[in-house]
């Protein structure tokens, strides 16, 4: 390896970030916007500069060398740097163009997401919001390489090495149809008066159980889980037509003559949400300001429903 940095340019560290992220030259020349002979010339150069091979072929592609894998972080945080040194830090949210894109639940989608666009438009209407399922295991790489800005998780889920803050603290209802004959009632509903009604349990995975049950099942009860469906979203929609109820996130009830808040007989343990996001992006102007508006827009309180 040579010690005289004058031979490495940073047109073959943007060459050497590309290659390790897309782990083909192929795509790594079209994220360049390069040839594809130009980008093997700058391996070669690169090559022989760390007097390394840096990738060797297999049956899945280009993998990378040990030496390669221990230069990547450093790698992206000198073009991250560099990026930052270069660019103006004038932000103004007015006339700002950009794509921002937040990984997202549909439970984010509607307690964070929405409230935020209509904040953006009004203060700067021509940045993009792009929103994208949120992935666990390819968070951290898309948040690394660019594809993703934020994503709206919980601390449980949050990789350790991106930088998160906290958005608040949900918890749960309880909500029927106006039509429900317990939400007219005067008296509180009991627990057994709970158990005994039909509930909508939200699950991904089509399950029948989720945190109100263990909460039951610690008291040697159980509830009527008759339907089970992967959103939060079409939850209001079956309440009005059934006289099923849902346990649900408080930040999730909308604001509808239809619908009723029925106080719980027991206590359901809450989440917090939260955003994070990867160094890359941790001192831009613009992305600062992005962060403290969704940080503004879910702290002002959400009226109750009665």
């Amino acid at each position: 390896m040579k010690s005289d940095i004058s031979g490495l340019d940073l047109n073959l560290l943007k060459a050497l970030d590309a290659l390790l992220d897309e782990g083909s030259v192929t795509r790594a020349a079209r994220r360049l916007s390069l040839t594809q002979p130009a980008v093997s010339g700058m391996l070669t150069r690169l090559r022989d500069y760390f007097d390394d091979p840096l990738f060797v072929r297999s049956s899945h592609g280009m993998v990378p060398t040990r030496r390669a894998t221990e230069l990547a972080g450093p790698v992206k945080k000198i073009l991250t740097d560099i990026a930052v040194l270069v660019k103006s830090p004038d932000f103004d949210p007015e006339t700002a163009e950009m794509v921002y894109s937040i990984a997202a639940t549909d439970y984010a989608l509607s307690a964070v997401v929405v409230p935020l666009i209509a904040r953006l438009k009004k203060q700067a209407p021509l940045i993009r919001i792009a929103v994208r399922p949120v992935d666990d295991e390819r968070m951290h790489q898309q948040l690394s390489r660019g594809e993703l800005d934020l994503a709206l998780v919980t601390p449980q889920t949050t990789p350790g090495d991106l930088h998160a803050r906290a958005l608040f603290e949900e918890e749960y209802v309880c909500v029927a149809g106006r039509h429900h004959p317990l939400a007219a009632a005067t008296a509180k509903m009991t627990l057994e008066q709970f158990c005994e009604q039909e509930h909508i349990l939200v699950s991904t995975e089509g399950r029948f159980a989720g945190v109100t049950d263990e909460v039951l099942a610690q008291r040697g009860r159980e509830r009527r889980v008759g339907v089970s469906v992967n959103s939060f979203l079409v939850v209001p929609d079956i309440l009005r037509v059934t006289e099923m109820m849902a346990v649900v996130p408080g930040r999730l009830v909308p604001m509808d003559s239809n619908l009723a808040a029925i106080p719980l007989p027991v206590a359901i343990p809450g989440f917090t949400k939260s955003m994070a996001w990867h160094e890359r992006t941790h001192r831009d102007p613009a992305h600062q300001w992005i962060r403290a508006l969704c940080l503004e827009t879910v702290r002002k309180p959400f009226p109750d429903i009665s």
